[in-house]
């Protein structure tokens, strides 16, 4: 009977040291997944990278730096200029954000610190769902919605600030002011979601305190929630200035598509994205498609140096 526990004992010993084995080798064999999906990753942005350079090297070798500096585009004369693109990205996109970032924060702070839940949970149900609207759809509301609004009621109101440059000119509805206000209608709900649930996860104890002290409402979503929540702030900016500098059709379809390189809101412009999905299938000759791939890889490298900066300055906040 002894020598028969015994044998089971070690048995179980056996079977223990087994099922162990077994789990660290499933943790090893899961640790090396992700390691291959990690490297395949940025495999992937790599060749993404290397086709970009190589099926643009030709616009590169014929005009030089001078393609990133010239300001005309004109596929029939052979003169291509990648500045007016370059501006118009980062000029809608850039005011896009501005005026978007304080409205999300806005709406973050009502909807978990003053509205009550009922109606918190419905507003923000319907923000992810105006986050969720199709391109296509945002840019049919600008060209029918927005153009004539644009063209018959804020242009006689920005008549009167003409002497700013920013106002200055006519309009038919289609420029870069209908296409910052598409963006900031695109962008808003990107933000204002990943606002609020920060908002949301910030410790109750520490507001508690701040009110214990006598501190008011503002002094705690300012001294408390704010600053707890800064990483995630930059993280929701990073991702909704990306976006902003990426999007191609609701920009293209209201933006008035001519490279033109001016302060006034009220004139057409155009964008790298844009101009890629416009004339990219137009594209026959070698050089003409050489110089939209360059544009595509001027996208991807401000992208890339967006997403950089909001990394490098996310690691800093959080130390």
């Amino acid at each position: 009977m002894i020598i028969f526990i015994i044998f089971m004992r070690l048995g179980g010993l056996r079977l223990s040291i087994g099922l162990i084995n077994m789990m660290l080798n499933l943790d090893k064999l899961f640790e090396k997944i992700t390691l291959i999906f990690g490297v395949g990753i940025l495999v992937l942005v790599l060749l993404i990278f290397y086709e970009l350079i190589s099926n643009s090297i030709l616009i590169f070798w014929k005009f030089g730096v001078k393609f990133f500096a010239t300001v005309y585009w004109d596929p029939i004369k052979g003169i291509y200029g990648a500045l007016p693109f370059i501006y118009g990205t980062l000029f809608t996109a850039s005011l896009a954000l501005f005026v978007a970032c304080p409205i999300s924060i806005g709406l973050a702070v009502f909807l978990t610190e003053l509205s009550p839940k009922k109606f918190s949970q419905i507003f923000s149900s319907l923000i992810d769902l105006i986050a969720a609207i199709p391109s296509v759809i945002i840019g049919l509301w600008g060209i029918f919605i927005l153009a004539p609004f644009i063209r018959q009621y804020i242009q006689p109101l920005l008549r009167t600030l003409s002497f700013i440059p920013l106002f200055q000119g006519e309009t038919q509805g289609l420029c870069y002011l209908n296409a910052i206000l598409v963006l900031i209608f695109m962008i808003t709900p990107i933000m204002t979601s990943i606002f609020t649930e920060a908002f949301r996860n910030v410790p109750r104890d520490l507001k508690e305190a701040l009110y214990a002290l006598g501190g008011t409402r503002y002094e705690v979503i300012k001294h408390v929630s704010i600053p707890h929540i800064r990483t995630a702030l930059l993280a929701g900016i990073v991702l909704a200035y990306g976006r902003a500098l990426g999007e191609t059709l609701a920009v293209t379809m209201v933006i008035g598509n001519k490279p033109n390189i001016t302060i006034s809101l009220l004139n057409p412009g155009y964008t790298l994205a844009a101009v890629i999905a416009n004339e990219f299938l137009e594209a026959t000759d070698a050089l003409y498609v050489s110089a939209l791939i360059a544009l595509g890889l001027i996208l991807f490298i401000i992208s890339l140096i967006v997403n950089l900066i909001g990394a490098l300055l996310l690691r800093r906040l959080s130390k």
